[in-house]
Parts: C-alpha cells; sequence; structure tokens
C-alpha cells in the first residue's frame, strides 16, 4: 500500500500524521526537501528517527517542496536501499517517491532485490518511455501507465518547467490543512501527540508568522 505525502511551499507538516502513517506502513521510510541549490534527502527504518529528521530539515527549508513516504513492502527486500524517495537514472537533481505497485514492466527478476519503484527510477524513467514529463502527451502517458497509483517527482534540474510534480493528484486526498496524502491510510491509527526526539516540536518555532499577520 504506503503512503506519499506532498507539502507544497509553506505548508506545515503534522508530524501525527507521518507516525500514524509510518504504522500502518512499517517497511522503511524517507524524505526529500528542496533546499537552496541542492535536494536534501534522509532514509531509515525507524520512523521516529527519520519523522523527527524530516522535521528538523522542513525546519530549516519551509518554503519549499517536500515529501515524506512510508513503505508497506511488495516486491524488494526491506532495508533502506528500497527506501523511497530514490534518485531517477542517479541524478542527484531529481527524486521520486510512488505509491502503489507498478506495471510488471518493472517489476524485479528473480534475485533482483530492489522494490520496483527503485527499478522505475534507475532503470526505467530516465529512458523518458512517454516522452518529457512537462508536455500533455508524456504526463498523460505516466499517469495511464501509473493506473491508480501516485508519484511524486521532486526536482532542480532546469530542464523541468517546475521543481514539483504530483501524478494521478485527483487519485489522492487533500486535507484542511494543505497536505496532500496518497490516500488515508494517516488516519487509520493516528497518534495522539508527537514528541520530537530531540526535545520540543521544531516547527513550531519555524512555522510561526506563517499566518500572514
Amino acid at each position: 500500500m504506503c503512503i506519499l505525502t506532498f507539502y507544497k511551499p509553506g505548508i506545515t507538516p503534522d508530524l501525527d500524521a507521518l507516525a500514524a502513517g509510518a504504522d500502518v506502513n512499517p517497511d522503511g521510510h524517507g524524505y526529500a526537501v528542496i533546499a537552496e541549490d541542492r535536494i536534501l534527502t534522509g532514509h531509515g527504518l525507524d520512523p521516529d528517527e527519520v519523522i523527527d529528521e524530516f522535521a528538523a530539515v522542513r525546519a530549516r527549508f519551509p518554503h519549499t517542496p517536500a515529501l515524506f513516504h512510508s513503505r508497506l513492502a511488495t516486491h524488494g527486500h526491506i532495508g533502506t536501499d528500497n527506501c523511497h524517495p530514490f534518485h531517477v537514472g542517479g541524478d542527484e537533481r531529481t527524486v521520486l517517491a510512488h505509491n502503489g505497485v507498478l506495471p510488471a514492466t518493472v517489476q524485479p527478476l528473480n534475485g533482483d532485490l530492489r522494490s520496483d519503484t527503485r527499478i522505475a527510477a534507475e532503470d526505467f524513467l530516465p529512458r523518458q518511455p512517454f516522452g518529457p514529463l512537462d508536455s500533455w502527451v508524456g504526463r498523460s502517458g505516466l499517469e495511464t501507465w501509473l493506473r491508480t497509483d501516485k508519484m511524486v517527482l521532486l526536482t532542480l534540474d532546469p530542464t523541468y518547467r517546475h521543481t514539483a510534480y504530483i501524478f494521478n493528484e485527483h487519485l489522492g486526498h487533500h486535507s484542511d490543512d494543505g497536505i496532500w496524502y496518497s490516500n488515508t491510510t494517516y488516519q487509520w491509527t493516528l497518534k495522539s501527540h508527537w514528541h520530537s526526539a530531540s526535545g520540543p516540536n521544531l516547527l513550531d518555532e519555524a512555522y510561526c508568522g506563517l499566518c500572514g499577520d
């Protein structure tokens, strides 16, 4: 299943929701945040550690696109190397994360321990099988291939028109606070409160003033 979360610039992460989504999708976690001239990423199997690290990074860069992913393994082994997001074609300027089960084209063969999403990022999508994703043909081709799956791409590659893309966005869920979720599994076991391992919630100070006063 997995759960993929996307944040527009200025949107505050809901750490309770991330923790709840991680409970339901426990097989690895990761994030990406666009910084000034690079994309900062992190991965791990301990949800508390990864969420805490994400909170700290997001506090430093609250006005850029960001994503968070928790995995429920379907293909590939459980390990940090199969935690989303993945660099596309090894290019550190572009990362993607995905929710769902991809077509057989990218499912691992016997002996390949990679996940289907990792194979798509490393081998399949860099060939632009659908054309440029900024084009209508490329975007619609990818979304048709994804079927009911969802994908988020963040990039600093100047060949892209934008820094953030959600594919099959309409199949996801927008919360009242402006966060996009690929599904509602974060609501299943929502924790009452998130306590940062490094003390008080780092986001409290970072996001004060966003009300516009």
